[in-house]
């Protein structure tokens, strides 16, 4: 049995005060029910009117500063205008709030120092509360007053209130945690926002002929391919074997295409001329908002298209005079595929890419955010460590990125976001980092967002409606071992709306059905997922604020292909543990042939002689058995989701060399005598797989030649063993052969020899093909 994991990495069960307690058994009635309260004091800024002029120009720039104790925050501020508008929020916390009295103070912006204008002061005991889903708190006219309390110049359109994280005002508020961040770029950093990744369809070039084509040697047979590059992807087909100026090919290429199409495929029919030279024969460009979309495995109509020659000139392509060369091609976007921009193994969205083909959704997934506990300082700022924290949480085409919190290792988040849910056998992926981007961290040039950890939950381990609260610990694998880097606080409800339609996924195929009527092959699964992360990152990165690529890059497992001697061990034991359980049952078996337990033996006789004779009870048994099986192990079934195992990832046992290995570039960047005692390592283990193929092969070859005559006494054997058997088996009852066949395989040791038996000893004579080998 496996032992627990170290109490370090366990998974902690907690109970978090969540909704503000209103708590119904083990559901929760509030639509924010999954986090807990935060309350906030908020400030809206509309505008103002009539302000006085302090410049010798008659007017004035004004800007609004919000003060709460320490805490200053403040508008962005207007040239020359007396009647401006900002419509900006500030957001206090009510945990930090240390003053009784909140200051709203206008000033006009000066180069030497700022003129105050006037100000409009709150008792915090007199500020209204609002709880969603209320209308919002209608903003009203205050008149400014001076240093003494006396009416001034000028009036304040403002609405404060306390209220929760869940107001509609929070996300683009100005919060009290961020006060040290200055500037439109850093502010827009850190707060939280919620993605889309692009809309991807597969297209399929199916390249079928040319005709008519010029080439500038005639005296010589061209060797034509066509290529097709589509943005950062490009594709040749092979060399067309009837080498004419007609050639044919019929080959598809596939590409990954993301909407909005903003790139347009081109195509050119290229004549390789020497190694590494070659002639471009023609091109075309073929937009792919005209292109047909394809459902289901119905081909498409083909199309010829005109070849045009282009030739550089002063760095631009100019069109010569066209002539009659073209095409013939059968261009299609599949819609009946999923793009895979994710390993299937942990996928968070299976549906095919047309929305016609989506099936209704089974459900509503929804995750409270709450808080991470110890953190790791993961920069240092001032002598001292500090970490920026924010999540990002992926499922579907949705992301979503909470808001960032300012140097804290205890930062509270309390964010909730739903999903709809359209297979439970899918998986979210929440993961944590440090914002690097903060502080002119933009003009260090290079800076990268580091990752602090990640969590999956597969749905399909979540009893429905219940609500998950667990602290899940946060597991990097470093060049020098597995670190954790901290907790992460969430909650977890997955809501089914209906149990029929969430039972009957159970019998659909796990991928659009394309994927088994025209499946593609593994090396094209590799190079298109490849490709769709990388139109993924590269749009996300491209948002306001940016979803960097490293950030999505970590939360898609970009580098889970990459060869690693620690994840092969971890595979090569978790086969081992699956087979566990047969070679579990064959030593129990080996002890009953023995009887180590002469009670349990004579029993195995018995109910081996019912079965005998009523073999119509052979199945029934047999599922009887899983099904009592079934409800004996219920009481024991998980309740907690799974996370992250050290132990079966083997990280807490892996060797330095192993995990360094594992964390090199692709090609390596190691020096030569590393790289060499690494492929040395790895060819040992190589000739230790190869002999155990051989292996496998030898007895395969054995079985085939029973029956091919290669040992000439040995078929003979076997031949004259089989009519014989034939002949005992026809005249003797089944049942009788069933019972001797049991009884002589269960007799007694007494009766057993050590030495092999015949039919082993035979086998083990027949020839193999190993002495065919060099």
């Amino acid at each position: 049995m496996q032992r627990p994991p170290p109490e370090d990495f366990a998974l902690k069960e907690t109970k978090p005060h969540l909704g503000g307690g209103r708590i119904s058994g083990d559901k929760l009635t509030s639509t924010y029910d999954l986090v807990e309260q935060m309350q906030y004091l908020y400030v809206r800024v509309v505008k103002a009117r009539d302000l006085p002029a302090k410049d010798a120009t008659g007017s004035c720039d004004p800007y609004v500063e919000v003060k709460l104790g320490n805490y200053k925050g403040g508008t962005r501020h207007f040239e020359k205008k007396s009647n401006p508008e900002w419509n900006q929020v500030f957001a206090f916390s009510k945990d930090r709030i240390q003053a009784t009295v909140l200051e709203v103070i206008v000033k006009d912006k000066d180069l030497m120092k700022d003129d105050f204008m006037g100000r409009v002061s709150f008792d915090l005991n007199e500020v209204p509360k609002r709880v969603p889903p209320d209308s919002p708190l209608a903003p009203q006219w205050y008149r400014l007053e001076d240093h003494k309390g006396n009416k001034a110049r000028g009036e304040l359109m403002l609405a404060v209130w306390m209220g929760t994280q869940a107001d509609e005002a929070f996300p683009e508020a100005w919060h009290s945690d961020a006060a040290t961040i200055s500037g439109a770029d850093s502010l827009a950093n850190i707060r939280s926002k919620v993605y889309l990744s692009p809309k991807l369809w597969y297209l399929r070039v199916n390249v079928i002929e040319a005709q008519d084509l010029m080439t500038s040697d005639k005296g010589r047979y061209p060797e034509v391919y066509v290529k097709a590059i589509l943005g950062n992807q490009a594709l040749k087909t092979r060399i067309s074997p009837s080498r004419s100026i007609n050639p044919m090919w019929n080959e598809d290429l596939m590409f990954v295409a993301s909407e909005p199409f903003e790139e347009p495929l081109i195509l050119s029919v290229e004549d390789r001329i020497a190694p590494n030279k070659e002639e471009v024969l023609g091109r075309c460009a073929i937009p792919l908002q005209y292109v047909p979309r394809r459902y289901d495995h119905k081909p498409v109509n083909t199309s010829w298209h005109h070849l045009e020659k282009h030739v550089i000139v002063e760095g631009e392509k100019k069109k010569e005079i066209k002539f009659a060369s073209r095409i013939h091609m059968r261009i299609c976007l599949e819609g009946g595929y999923h793009v895979l921009d994710e390993s299937t193994y942990y996928s968070s969205d299976l549906r095919p890419t047309a929305k016609p083909l989506w099936k209704s959704s089974i459900g509503i997934l929804e995750v409270g955010i709450l808080n991470a506990q110890g953190l790791m300082p993961m920069k240092t700022k001032d002598g001292r460590g500090t970490t920026d924290a924010y999540c990002v949480a992926k499922y579907g085409q949705k992301w979503v990125r909470t808001r960032t919190i300012i140097d804290s290792f205890m930062p509270k988040w309390n964010e909730q976001y739903t999903w709809e849910v359209f297979d439970p056998c899918t998986v979210i992926t929440i993961g944590v980092f440090d914002n690097c981007h903060l502080h002119g961290g933009e003009k260090a040039g290079g800076a990268k967002d580091a990752r602090i950890g990640k969590v999956r939950i597969r749905l399909s381990t979540l009893e429905t409606d219940r609500v998950y609260t667990h602290s899940y610990p946060l597991l990097v694998l470093h060049p020098n071992g597995v670190k954790k880097m901290g907790e992460i606080h969430m909650a977890v409800r997955f809501t089914c709306s209906s149990l029929l339609n969430m039972m009957h996924m159970y019998s659909q195929p796990l991928l659009p059905k394309m994927h088994y009527i025209h499946p593609l092959t593994v090396s094209q699964l590799d190079s298109l997922r490849h490709q769709a992360t990388q139109i993924v990152s590269m749009r996300l990165s491209r948002a306001e604020p940016p979803l960097r690529k490293e950030v999505v890059e970590y939360m898609l497992d970009v580098r889970s292909h990459m060869w690693s001697m620690r994840r092969s061990k971890a595979n090569f034991f978790r086969i081992m543990s699956v087979l566990g359980g047969i070679i579990a049952v064959g030593k129990w078996f080996d002890q009953i042939c023995n009887w180590r337990n002469p009670i349990t033996t004579v029993l195995i006789h018995i109910l081996f002689i019912i079965l005998v004779m009523y073999p119509e009870l052979i199945l029934p048994t047999i599922f009887l058995y899983l099904f009592l099986i079934g409800v004996w192990y219920y009481r024991w079934r998980p309740r907690h989701p799974p996370h992250m195992d050290t132990r079966l990832s083997h990280a807490d046992s892996a060797h330095p060399d192993e995990l360094d290995e594992e964390f090199d570039t692709f090609p390596t960047s190691r020096p030569s005598d590393i790289v060499r005692m690494r492929y040395d390592r790895l060819r040992s283990i190589a000739g230790r797989i190869q002999t155990v193929v051989g292996d496998l092969a030898t007895q395969g070859e054995r079985l085939q030649s029973l029956l091919s005559w290669r040992d000439p006494r040995a078929t003979a054997l076997f031949v004259l063993f089989c009519l014989i058997a034939a002949i005992v088996l026809y005249v003797t009852p089944f049942q009788v052969v069933a019972l001797l066949a049991g009884f002589y395989v269960l007799r007694h040791p007494r009766f057993r020899h050590k030495l092999p038996s015949v039919p082993l000893n035979f086998f083990r004579r027949l020839p193999a093909r190993t002495d065919c080998m060099l």
